[in-house]
C-alpha cells in the first residue's frame, strides 16, 4: 500500500508523518511511505488542506491529525 503524507513540513505534518507510520506498522500490512512537500505537487493531488494522507492515490485524512488507533482502523477496513 503507497501512505503518501501531504504537507510542507510543519509540526501537524511531522506528527501525521509519524502516526501513520506507527500505524502503517501496527497493522502488519506492507507499505511505503512518501512525503509530498511541493506546494505544486499537493495542489495536484485535490487536496484543500494539510496535513493530508492519501492511501493508495485516494485521500484518506484531510486538515487533521487522527489518532494512531483511528489511522489503524482506516488503513484495514478499506484503506482510505
Amino acid at each position: 500500500m503507497r501512505l503518501e503524507i501531504l504537507g510542507t513540513g510543519c509540526a501537524k505534518c511531522k506528527l501525521l508523518t509519524e502516526r501513520t507510520e506507527e500505524a502503517a506498522k501496527a497493522t502488519g500490512l506492507p507499505f511505503e511511505l512518501v512525503k509530498v512537500t511541493e506546494i505544486q505537487d499537493i495542489l495536484a493531488t485535490g487536496v484543500s488542506s494539510t496535513p493530508a494522507l492519501r492511501v493508495d492515490g485516494k485521500i484518506a485524512v484531510q486538515g487533521h491529525v487522527p489518532t494512531v488507533s483511528a489511522l489503524q482502523g482506516l488503513l484495514r477496513e478499506g484503506r482510505g
